[in-house]
């Protein structure tokens, strides 16, 4: 089926759907989670934390402390901290590079496939577009970073041996809490990941080729990063999109801090707001000929 008999069925029954609005987000997300190359980065994202757990339990001897990922010491002796080590593995490259290809993907994928120019006939403008296609690529942060925290937890649980769980600051607390924990560490990340999916935005409104988009937003994303380990631009840190990415041992402290997950949140929120002006500024001016 093509991408535009995709979209065309969803629209055929707007008025049952909740408006063009509705039926538009609902086309979005069916043609982004039934996407081949969706589900192989959802796969890819899942296998992480199941080679982390049988890469520990396959080893002859323990992980010394300190080296290595965070937290990956204490993956033998207590499974649910593979989820948690799974998460920081994934957030400097892997989740940035999944997001980076959808979110660079959502206008510039359009206007390759030629399906545009009929998204914007519709009675949808172009307003709604750009916020039906952040929508999408909003549930995907949140699938991703939910299936590596559960792929982490499956490997720990059938590999490791579960108990209490002892955080930073020493306390301990049951499997129950550490479970809420760990969902809202994928929370944080998701969180996290709003500013470049906004970027990935503005970035595929720029260009034709969602290619080059999706190779923009990932390398914007590892600029990000070397910049923030730069001693020199310590003053350019807390600006950067990408400085609070880490930040979510606060939640893994009793009691617990909301500190760095609301200075991560402002700062998500000041880049999608910029990032979406200016996308709309750009998308709003830009000739559709495809």
């Amino acid at each position: 089926m093509s991408s535009v008999e995709t979209r065309r069925q969803p629209d055929g029954g707007s008025g049952a759907s909740g408006g063009p609005g509705l039926a538009l987000l609902g086309s979005e997300l069916s043609v982004l989670f039934r996407r081949v190359r969706t589900w192989a980065m959802l796969l890819a994202l899942a296998a992480v934390p199941i080679l982390i757990a049988v890469a520990v339990k396959l080893s002859s001897r323990d992980v010394p402390p300190g080296r290595g990922p965070l937290f990956l010491d204490r993956v033998s002796q207590n499974g649910l901290f593979v989820a948690f080590t799974a998460l920081v593995v994934c957030v400097p490259l892997f989740l940035p590079l999944t997001v980076g290809v959808v979110a660079g993907d959502t206008i510039a994928g359009e206007a390759n496939l030629g399906t545009l120019r009929y998204l914007l006939i519709a009675p949808a403008g172009r307003v709604r577009l750009l916020l039906v296609k952040y929508t999408g690529a909003v549930a995907f942060c949140c699938a991703a970073t939910l299936i590596v925290a559960a792929s982490g937890a499956l490997a720990g649980v059938v590999l490791f041996p579960v108990g209490p769980v002892t955080l930073l600051s020493g306390d301990t607390i049951g499997v129950g809490e550490a479970a809420v924990r760990t969902l809202l560490i994928a929370a944080y990340i998701t969180v996290s990941l709003l500013g470049l999916s906004a970027i990935g935005l503005l970035v595929s409104t720029f260009t034709d080729v969602p290619v080059g988009a999706m190779a923009a937003t990932v390398v914007l994303a590892v600029v990000s990063q070397v910049l923030d380990n730069l001693p020199q631009l310590d003053w350019l840190h807390p600006w950067l999109f990408s400085h609070h990415w880490l930040g979510f041992a606060d939640l893994l402290r009793q009691p617990m801090s909301w500190n760095s997950f609301g200075e991560n949140a402002l700062l998500q929120a000041g880049y999608v707001a910029v990032c979406g002006a200016l996308a709309y500024a750009k998308f709003s001016n830009k000739d559709v000929l495809s």
